[in-house]
């Protein structure tokens, strides 16, 4: 498993348009899978609405794994899509 933290510099946190991209593009990976963590709370990035119940805001701090097939690349796909939306 392939993990990276990241700090929300979005002034809403995440909310529904930049969590439907992410729920997108987790799915588009059909060897990987793609969690986010809060605290104690780990959820899919594809599942939107267990996404938008985690109440990610501003100045959080998330963990986000990747496992399965091309691990590294998925990662930096997802890396990527936080530093320009999030």
């Amino acid at each position: 498993m392939t993990k990276f933290d990241y700090t929300i510099k979005d002034p809403i946190g995440i909310h529904a348009r930049p969590a439907g991209n992410l729920a997108k593009l987790a799915k588009s990976f059909a060897d990987a899978v793609v969690t986010l963590t809060k605290g104690d709370m780990t959820v899919k990035a594809s599942q939107l609405m267990k996404v938008m119940s985690m109440g990610i805001k501003c100045g959080d701090q998330i963990t986000v794994g990747v496992e399965g097939g091309d691990e590294a690349g998925v990662a930096d796909a997802v890396r990527k899509f936080f530093e320009e939306n999030l």
